[in-house]
């Protein structure tokens, strides 16, 4: 009896001590882990920024389309054959160009013999028709012998008096346009010209709800018909403002608050709640809190951290 007692306590010891060994065993690697995580570094990796005091402005840009408002349509003034065309299409014609002559069916017929009993007569001379506008020639419509009837169309020139570019301008937007106002515009190939507001078309479009606003270039620019440029529209401008790129100015998902991570020493970055103004494509306005050019805000590494981040700055 007194052995097996033995035995079993003897049993129930190597269980103990098997047990703390275990448990030691444990203990030492948790805390050498510990120990590991403690000497990863946590700051997390950011840029910096300043703010920018000088001026901002809010703009949009804008389509809109180079035309000739006014197309004159050149028209035969007699009934006969085309004796002479003298223009081509694209030509620029001045106002009194001679560009058609025509013979009427009769004088081509009988011309030569009256001219031959009475030459003073001079019967039969050609009849010609003139350009009533400077400009290019759109289109011509008729060669040299064609049988034309009065009033048929020879040939159309573009205005260029009428020239302008015609702006799509949504209704909303009509407050920050005014008759007179000058606008840059911005052709494909990233030359700027003036223009200025010369009237409002009296009718706004039914389906997209925009006016045609149109626009005198200033100067003179060779532009081609229906080139499509990007007119420019200040919205707002401040003279006196402070701002911060884009990228250091954060919001929640429903944009209705903003914050940016200002640095209040070397490794700490704290939330600030802001108010912003006026937003342009890199840079907002900030109206509250006032900073100052000593404040340096995040400009990376600041998305979806906490209120306060130990940071670790990788550029200034």
């Amino acid at each position: 009896m007194k052995l097996i007692i033995g035995v079993l306590t003897n049993n129930s010891m190597k269980k103990t001590i098997l047990f703390f060994a275990i448990s030691s065993l444990f203990l030492s690697s948790c805390k050498d882990k510990i120990e590991e995580e403690k000497k990863v570094d946590i700051n997390v990796p950011v840029t910096l920024t300043s703010i920018d005091s000088a001026g901002i402005e809010s703009y949009t840009e804008l389509n809109a389309t180079a035309t000739y408002l006014a197309k004159t349509v050149i028209k035969a003034n007699a009934t006969g054959y085309l004796s002479s065309v003298n223009v081509a299409s694209n030509d620029y014609v001045n106002s009194g160009k001679v560009l058609f002559t025509l013979k009427t069916r009769e004088s081509k017929v009988l011309g030569n013999t009256i001219n031959k009993i009475d030459p003073s007569l001079n019967f039969g001379g050609d009849i010609k028709v003139k350009a009533t506008s400077n400009g290019f020639v759109n289109a011509i419509n008729v060669q040299q012998g064609n049988y034309v009837q009065d009033g048929d169309q020879l040939a159309i020139i573009n205005d260029a008096n009428s020239f302008a570019i015609v702006l799509s301008l949504p209704y909303e937007l009509k407050k920050f346009v005014k008759v007179g106002a000058i606008f840059d515009a911005f052709l494909p190939d990233g030359k700027a010209i003036k223009t200025t507001v010369s009237k409002f078309m009296p009718s706004v479009d039914a389906v997209s709800q925009t006016q045609s606003v149109v626009l005198k270039v200033v100067g003179k620019q060779d532009i081609p018909e229906n080139l499509i440029v990007k007119v420019r529209i200040k919205k707002a401008s401040n003279s006196n403002t402070i701002s911060l790129p884009k990228a250091a100015v954060l919001s929640d998902e429903t944009e209705t608050d903003f914050w940016i991570m200002k640095m209040i020493n070397s490794n700490t970055a704290v939330k600030i709640p802001i108010k912003k103004g006026v937003e342009t494509d890199d840079k907002v306005e900030i109206v509250s809190p006032i900073l100052t050019q000593k404040d340096q805000i995040l400009l990376t590494g600041n998305y979806g951290v906490a209120d306060t981040i130990k940071v670790k700055v990788i550029n200034k």
